[in-house]
């Protein structure tokens, strides 16, 4: 496993990697500047939290490392590392339903909160290569 000594990176695929799980005490970068965007990191092995222009964008519990996250407005995708299982939050359209796949296997249907905040665990004790996740708005949510 690896993390992102950097804390924050693009990526020549244009996609966002940051995180790094390993640090002990937190560490935070602000203002990285990505595809007219301003970001923030902040990280450490309890926690890793992203966002951008000041909103909430990603959360684990404990800290992780995220590589190639890309959005649009129909969901994310990334791929997620860490030394344990972790509690991801992220956050999206509000009172949306999406699923959700972790390394291509659903794990169902679930609806935002009116924050727009959708909650979900990734197990990563036995994935030394990490988790792929992709988070779909749902064909049934009538868009």
């Amino acid at each position: 496993m690896s993390s992102v000594k950097e804390l924050i990176r693009a990526e020549e695929n244009g996609t966002l990697s940051f995180g790094d799980y390993e640090l002990e005490t937190k560490t935070k970068l602000t203002d990285f500047g990505f595809q007219g965007d301003l970001y923030k990191v902040k990280t450490f092995r309890d926690i890793t939290k992203l966002e951008r222009n000041g909103m909430f964008v990603y959360e684990s519990t404990p800290g992780t490392a995220v590589y190639d996250l890309t959005q649009d407005g129909n969901g994310m995708s990334f791929k997620v590392e860490g030394p344990s299982n972790a509690q991801i939050t992220v956050e999206l359209a509000a009172q949306t339903p999406y699923e959700v796949w972790l390394d291509e296997e659903s794990t169902g249907t679930m609806t935002t909160n009116l924050g727009g905040k959708l909650s979900f665990s990734v197990e990563l004790e036995n994935a030394p290569d990490g988790v792929e996740v992709r988070i779909r708005r749902s064909a049934t949510a009538g868009f």
